[in-house]
Order: structure tokens, then sequence, then C-alpha cells
């Protein structure tokens, strides 16, 4: 296997659906906008998602990811410990912020499980404790020598994947509009990339009231099927 075939093949590892983290479990507030009628149909749904991508998570968490993904490449472990208590913070309800806790120390653990954490990795990640998802994606990205560029991309692509699955499931949408949804979604991930990895520190926001205001109210909604 050739080096761009295994660090493929490591990408896709991350990517997949079965990376055992719970990502399946979680709908980023989508649950509750299908339930109060904001989100009814595959237009609705790719309008919320679409904007997501552009004014939370390529602003946000996105270019937090290539800041992180900085840090660990260069073992900077204050700047790492710095960007991953931003991630913290920045996260407005009590389910936002337990989804990042509980997804980055279950991709830690299961670096940690197979092996692929060096010294730095696993004092970066107890110092860091309790980790973002972010920040610990960032490490099993080192973990697996992939360049910040594709993990960028791979993050991206995780999260959209993860929302429009959540969409088929919640609206319901069939499997063939889901498709649809992350062809066209998929080719802003190059632009949000590329935003992600120049925008200026001081720009860096998730400020999304829409999605703070979603989560909230999915915190005490009746009955659901996701945890966020």
């Amino acid at each position: 296997m050739n080096g761009e075939t295994h660090e493929l093949a490591r990408l896709l590892q991350l990517a997949s659906p079965t990376l055992p983290i719970g990502a399946y479990s979680y709908s980023q507030g989508l649950e509750w906008l299908a339930a109060a009628g904001t989100v009814t149909d595959a237009a609705s749904a790719h309008r919320w998602i679409g904007d997501l991508l552009e004014y939370f998570v390529a602003p946000g968490e996105g270019a937090v990811v290539w800041r992180l993904s900085t840090a660990a490449m260069a073992q900077d472990r204050l700047a790492f410990a710095a960007w991953n208590a931003w991630v913290r913070a920045s996260r407005e309800t009590s389910e936002l912020r337990a989804e990042t806790e509980q997804m980055g120390g279950a991709l830690v653990k299961l670096m940690l499980d197979l092996g692929c954490f060096d010294e730095f990795a696993n004092d970066a990640a107890q110092a860091a404790a309790p980790i973002t998802l972010p920040a610990a994606f960032a490490l099993a990205a080192r973990g697996f020598s992939v360049t910040r560029e594709a993990t960028l991309a791979t993050f991206l692509w995780s999260w959209l994947d993860n929302q429009v699955l959540a969409a088929v499931k919640i609206v319901p949408l069939g499997q063939v509009a889901g498709q649809r949804m992350l062809l066209a979604l998929g080719a802003r991930l190059a632009a949000a990339a590329t935003r992600a990895s120049r925008i200026a520190d001081d720009d860096i926001s998730t400020f999304a009231p829409g999605l703070a205001l979603a989560s909230a109210r999915h915190e005490t909604q009746y009955t659901r099927l996701f945890r966020s």
C-alpha cells in the first residue's frame, strides 16, 4: 500500500459512520426543528444544513480544527489546550457541550485502544480533558499521519454526512433525497475548507442563534430519538 492509498484508507476510517464515537445519536437541534415544522422537506433541510456549514462550521469548528491540527503537528501543547478550551467555551447549551465532550472522549479512547497515540498525544489529551471532538479529531488524524488539509476536509465531510443522515431519519427523507443533498452540499466543502484555513484568529466565530435556540428547546422536547 503506497503512501497516498494508506492516507486515504485512514481518512475513510475517520469519516466512516461505523467509527464508534456515537455521532449517529446527535442531530444538533435538527430534531426539534423538524418537530416545530421549520424543517419539513428536502429543500428546508438543505437550506438549514447549508447555512450551518457556511455560518457555523466553516468559520468556527472547521477553523479551530485547522488550528488544532497545526498545534498537534507542531507538538505545541499550549496552543492545543487553548483552542480546545475555546471550543468548550463556545458551546451555548448543555447538549452541545456534552455532545462534543462525549464524542471527543470516545475518539480518544478508541485511538488509545488502537495504539495510535504517542507520548505527545497522550499528554495533550490528558491535559485538555475534557477534550472536545475537534481536538480529539486533530490528535486522531496526527496518529494516522494525515495532513492538515486532509484532516480538515474529513472533519467537514463527517459533519455533513451526519447531518444529512439525521435529516433522512427525522424529516423523514428518502435515501435518494439524502444522496442528492450530499452531492449538492458536498460541492461546497472546498470553499468551506478554504475559508476555515484562511480566516484570522479574531474572526473565528460559532455565532448561530438559530442553532442555540433549537438545541436549547430540544433539551426539553417531550419525545426524541437523538441526544442533541
